[in-house]
């Protein structure tokens, strides 16, 4: 009996740390988030309708990815049955597959960039230009919330 005691209290030590790690990553204080010096802090509320705002959008995203893949599974399924289409219809086809592929990409581009955004946001770095290090601004951010960069660096980026 003593054999089994000890086997029954490793489990429980090795699941605790996994519930921990979670709860202090997803803490985040508004006045850690560094903003332009023409800027007041972030506030709560702001920060959660940022928050809300990327939570929605990759809900949604993940939904465009989900249309977007069955129906091109869809369009793969009806392509190999071409058996008489002239080469307009294979054209059409074959756009149409384009398009879809093109859609899905798009959508797994943003959710990543979204996802990005709400990791950002998480640590606390969320607000900081990735290229210079300065404040993106809130304004930008508000309009524009998976950005990543701070306006002058977004030009240059822009130019090259």
């Amino acid at each position: 009996m003593t054999k089994t005691a000890p086997a029954k209290k490793a489990p429980a030590t090795r699941a605790a740390p996994a519930k921990k790690a979670p709860a202090a990553k997803a803490t985040t204080r508004p006045s850690a988030l560094r903003v332009r010096e023409d800027e007041s802090p972030w506030t709560a509320k702001e920060l959660a309708g940022v928050r809300a705002e990327l939570e929605h959008d990759i809900e949604q995203l993940r939904g465009e990815i989900s249309v977007a893949e069955s129906d091109l599974v869809g369009l793969m399924r009806d392509s190999g049955d071409g058996a008489g289409d002239d080469q307009a219809d294979a054209g059409a086809k074959t756009y149409e597959r384009e398009q879809e592929i093109s859609l899905a990409n798009n959508a797994r581009e943003m959710l990543e960039q979204t996802e990005h955004a709400l990791e950002r946001l998480e640590d606390g770095s969320y607000g900081i230009c990735e290229s210079c290090g300065n404040p993106i601004g809130k304004l930008r951010l508000q309009a524009a919330p998976r950005a990543t960069l701070c306006m002058p660096c977004k030009m240059k980026q822009e130019r090259r």
